[in-house]
């Protein structure tokens, strides 16, 4: 049922790339009988050529093998052409082999530059070394023979056209990574070097059960529509979608049967942000409060057509800051709860504390009827529908990873038992914690999917991994978490700034335009133009450095002591400042101005 016609023009799985001193050309290297792909190195234009034209130069041109082309982007001036230079077999995919990106290469299409200005080269320069920072973009996923973007439900649903068209044809926009990047490859009907990637998270194991073997996949798809870094992308657009929404799906095969589950995660769906000022955990904004029953309806409409009924389960506190967005939540959901929209809140810091997580078995309680009724996809070994999923479990918390991977795992856990139960794979009270060896997989498994999902949002691994990993917190886990909170702070407060602004110029979402972005490349001036915490800092420290040393001198001088005083208070005034203007002071993003 989901292989693909053999007529669809195959996707070229390994070039060869020439550096020209005018052009770059990519020629296939896997036994494909295709045209080879010029781009110019002027303006980035592209034509297909029959064969790698003959140096005419001294110098030898370099070679590079390559593994896809992820797309082309056009800044000001220049395009930039980006490749796959390194991958590794990640497991697979229904049958099909995925990859992993391990390396990405740049290359620039930039001659054009030396006849433009000064403003113009150095407005170029800024946005070319972003791409610097999306060379290094983790998590990212594809395969040269099936529609990663699909679930197993949505892959098996398709039409037979569909299942002849292209794959980037096929490919869910909400999930294609490089969507925007290929714009210009597709404009030129390069349909071969049309490569279709996702970020996410792809994790698989194979098990014994008995006799029985069963493979169990772990997959994440992240939406491109809010993407962005944890402080920089927090809740909805005025359209309804969410910061780090990503769909997660469990796959089980066994004996050509395929089980196929779904859940989803994603940023509190109201206007909210929470922009970095150099506290430890900045204040929540709820913005517009107006509009929060439309964008809210505007986000429910979106997952009722994309997966049916919802459930969303609000895993943040009830009381202090985060109380405000659950009550706000709770009433804006009343708005549009019918039978098959419904909210469940759940406290989890209140009901679990920092170490009781196996009190999640409460909130199973409270949702097992909705799982039950709305059910998994089950395919037999003909390929036949048995089964489909018919509503989907919405899990929020405040960055949607930590509590959220926890209480996601919990909840596949639940239903891979129901599948394997329905199999006969499993008695009527087996469960996974009774075969040892599955348990402790099927916890890696959910822990490095945890993990990777975090990364991407926040720069670090997820906290409480420990007791998806192992079934119990460590102290050993406690103490990562206290270390990994702190990386958070530091790449929130002083790098991901940047890092925001690299991922919205590759997903499209900030497009340049000459006289804007020349204009606004000098007009950065004021308090912004000179603030340097790493400045800031070494001020107030040379100044305590001072008052302490004035201080030692007072015995042999009391007039030190008045030295003392003024150091220590330009020291603390200093302090005073830079935490007055916190925001400023933080690494922000420059394309879409945040407020200050």
């Amino acid at each position: 049922m989901m292989e693909r016609a053999d007529s669809v023009q195959k996707l070229y799985t390994c070039m060869r790339l020439w550096e020209f001193p005018d052009q770059y050309v990519i020629e296939p290297t896997d036994g494909s009988s295709g045209s080879s792909l010029a781009v110019s190195r002027v303006d980035g234009s592209m034509k297909l050529i029959d064969e790698v034209p003959e140096c005419t130069t001294l110098r030898v041109p370099k070679i590079y093998t390559i593994f896809g082309v992820v797309g082309i982007l056009r800044l000001l001036a220049g395009s930039y052409l980006l490749v796959i230079t390194e991958r590794e077999c990640a497991g697979s995919y229904l049958g099909h082999p995925i990859f992993k990106i391990s390396s990405m290469k740049v290359f620039p299409c930039d001659h054009s530059l030396k006849s433009t200005s000064a403003e113009q080269k150095k407005a170029e320069m800024e946005f070319s070394g972003l791409l610097n920072v999306a060379e290094k973009t983790s998590g990212l996923f594809f395969s040269y023979e099936t529609n990663l973007t699909l679930s197993a439900q949505r892959l098996n649903d398709l039409g037979d056209e569909s299942r002849l068209l292209p794959l980037w044809r096929q490919a869910e926009p909400r999930f294609l990574w490089n969507n925007y990047m290929l714009e210009v490859l597709i404009d030129n009907k390069l349909d071969p070097y049309l490569l279709p990637i996702v970020q996410g998270s792809f994790h698989y194991f194979q098990a014994a059960i008995g006799k029985d073997i069963i493979d169990i996949t772990l997959i994440a798809r992240r939406c491109t529509r809010r993407n962005g870094t944890r402080m920089w992308r927090r809740g909805a657009d005025p359209d309804g979608y969410v910061a780090n929404f990503v769909e997660t799906e469990q796959i089980m095969q066994f004996n050509g049967y395929i089980a196929s589950f779904v859940q989803i995660r994603g940023s509190i769906p109201l206007l909210w942000q929470q922009i970095v000022d150099l506290t430890y955990k900045p204040k929540f904004e709820l913005l517009k409060l107006e509009e929060a029953p439309r964008v809210l309806e505007r986000h429910i409409l979106d997952l009722r057509k994309k997966y049916g009924a919802v459930l969303a389960v609000d895993l943040v506190n009830k009381e202090g800051g985060e109380g405000r967005l659950c009550e706000k939540f709770g009433s804006t959901m009343q708005h549009v709860a019918s039978d098959d929209v419904r909210y469940v809140h759940f406290d989890f810091h209140h009901v679990c504390g920092h170490v009781h997580f196996e009190r999640l078995s409460i909130l199973y309680d409270q949702i097992s009827d909705f799982l039950e009724r709305n059910g998994y996809l089950l395919l037999n070994e003909k390929g036949e529908k048995m089964k489909e999923q018919l509503g989907v479990v919405r899990t929020n918390c405040i960055d949607c990873l930590d509590r959220t991977n926890v209480t996601q795992s919990m909840i596949g856990r639940n239903m891979l038992e129901y599948q394997l139960r329905r199999l006969g794979v499993f008695g009527a009270e087996e469960t996974i914690s009774s075969h040892p060896n599955l348990d402790e997989r099927f916890k890696i498994l959910w822990a490095n999917h945890g993990d990777d999902i975090s990364i991407q949002y926040s720069g670090t691994p997820a906290l409480k991994g420990d007791f998806v990993r192992f079934g119990h917190r460590t102290i050993q886990g406690i103490l990562n978490d206290g270390w990994n909170a702190l990386e958070r702070y530091y790449l929130n407060n002083f790098c991901d700034g940047t890092k925001q602004d690299a991922i919205d110029l590759l997903q499209g979402h900030y497009i340049v335009s000459v006289g804007r972005d020349t204009a606004a490349s000098s007009q950065k001036g004021g308090l912004e133009a000179i603030a340097s915490f790493p400045l800031a800092l070494g001020l107030v420290l040379t100044g305590f450095l001072f008052a302490t040393m004035s201080l030692r001198q007072v015995r042999y001088d009391f007039r030190h002591f008045f030295f003392s005083l003024m150091w220590a208070s330009i020291s603390v005034g200093l302090a005073a400042f830079v935490r007055a203007n916190g925001r400023v002071f933080c690494n922000r993003p420059r394309l879409h101005n945040p407020p200050r």
